[in-house]
């Protein structure tokens, strides 16, 4: 690997491609270089977690959003989805061979263009330090076996402040308080209510579960049970 600092890929079982991230002094580059990888190795038409959509879409998503930048305020800004789904699909449609597939991911591997502003380092580091760790995990976890990845605790310090500053608006539509608990003690109050839910789990669960990743996120609940109930049947994310 050429950018950042990451250990050798340690496949897991039935994970294919799945790397271990290791002590790095930045996170979103070589995070970018597991989650190519990670692509590369499921190949264009493997499932993911992101409803409607397989390993081809994301990677046309992944590419799209460093050079359009309507493709990536699709996601926050409802008038502009279609327009952003539409360009996905039309990506996604043009990668009709195997080779289309590889050269595109490898595109988004080298990084964005030299006028994108993802190469401002803030902008960089805020936008996609979760972003590429839940779409890795996307990929990972849509097969029927699969086991978490052993994160550096740098690693999942950084996800946990990434996670910490927007828990509340990730869990915005829940009617009910928030706590996030890591088991390691540190614990965050993502919402305030009357009756609350304690949701337990090492960051990266967390993270996928405040991403709507709600069945395949490894937390667990402490609160009355009929709140715990009311939270997992509840929309949470974007």
């Amino acid at each position: 690997m050429n950018k950042g600092t990451v250990s050798a890929a340690v496949p897991l079982p039935n994970s294919p491609g799945v790397m271990l991230v290791s002590q790095v002094m930045h996170f979103v580059e070589p995070s970018r270089e597991v989650l190519a990888e990670t692509l590369l190795a499921a190949g264009p038409d493997a499932p993911t977690l992101c409803r409607g959509w397989r390993t081809r879409d994301l990677a046309a998503h992944l590419y799209l959003r460093e050079r359009k930048a309507a493709v990536g305020l699709g996601l926050i800004i409802k008038s502009l989805s279609k327009a952003s789904d539409k360009a996905t699909a039309k990506l996604a449609a043009k990668l009709k061979t195997a080779e289309d597939y590889t050269g595109l991911v490898n595109t988004f591997r080298g990084g964005p263009p030299a006028l994108s502003p993802m190469n401002i380092k803030a902008l960089d580091e805020s936008s996609n330090l979760i972003e590429y760790f839940v779409h890795t995990e996307d990929i990972r976890r849509a097969v029927d076996r699969w086991a978490p990845r052993a994160l550096d605790e740098a690693y999942s310090d950084a996800l946990w402040d990434e996670l910490i500053k927007r828990a509340a608006i990730l869990y915005r539509g829940v009617d009910l308080g928030i706590v996030l608990v890591r088991p390691s003690g540190p614990r965050h109050v993502a919402k305030r209510a009357p009756v609350s839910v304690a949701i337990v789990g090492e960051p990266g669960e967390l993270l996928m579960h405040a991403h709507g990743r709600t069945r395949h996120a490894l937390v667990t609940f402490e609160g009355q049970p009929d709140a715990v109930a009311l939270l997992q049947s509840a929309e949470v994310g974007l």
